[in-house]
């Protein structure tokens, strides 16, 4: 059992949390690309891509894994924009900060959903058994491809209103 819950019931959770995470991420990237900072939007997503991360640790391992490596630079990119959004208030070069980390965040995400799609789904499974095969790579070369293009966009983009000071 994993926190009093059953590892079906956790896994569950653990996937609707990352579902949720990449969702609402797409909404507030959105929301960047228009330069409004949609406050509880961004901090539903920071908050459900962290316990995304956390959560990952939770699961049974008996050694170090990818998906910990990933979770470990995951929590270290979103410590960073958490900072340059609560902190530093986006002043200066930690709007692109902010922009750099929610962004590699939500990346990160889509990476493990494209890993568990070829792992999990049977048709995508048959194309890619052992994710070296060139369906995966160029999968997730595509994915690659589009957050960059989405980073530059959103970083020339993001130019909000100072928040009011209070």
């Amino acid at each position: 059992m994993v926190l009093g819950m059953s590892l079906s019931s956790f896994t569950t959770f653990h996937v609707i949390l990352s579902l949720m995470a990449i969702a609402v991420g797409f909404v507030v990237v959105y929301g960047m690309a228009g330069s409004k900072r949609m406050p509880g939007w961004t901090a539903f997503f920071l908050l459900t891509t962290v316990l995304t991360s956390v959560t990952g640790f939770f699961f049974p391992f008996a050694m170090l894994l990818p998906s910990h490596i990933v979770g470990v630079i995951s929590l270290a990119v979103l410590a960073l924009a958490v900072i340059a959004l609560y902190l530093y208030r986006l002043s200066g070069t930690w709007r692109w900060i902010y922009v750099a980390g929610a962004i590699v965040a939500l990346y990160l995400n889509v990476f493990v959903l494209v890993v568990q799609g070829f792992l999990k789904v049977a048709p995508l499974n048959r194309l890619a058994p052992t994710q070296s095969e060139l369906p995966f790579v160029l999968t997730q070369g595509a994915v690659l491809v589009a957050f960059v293009a989405l980073f530059v966009w959103v970083v020339r983009a993001f130019r909000p209103r100072p928040a009011l000071q209070t």
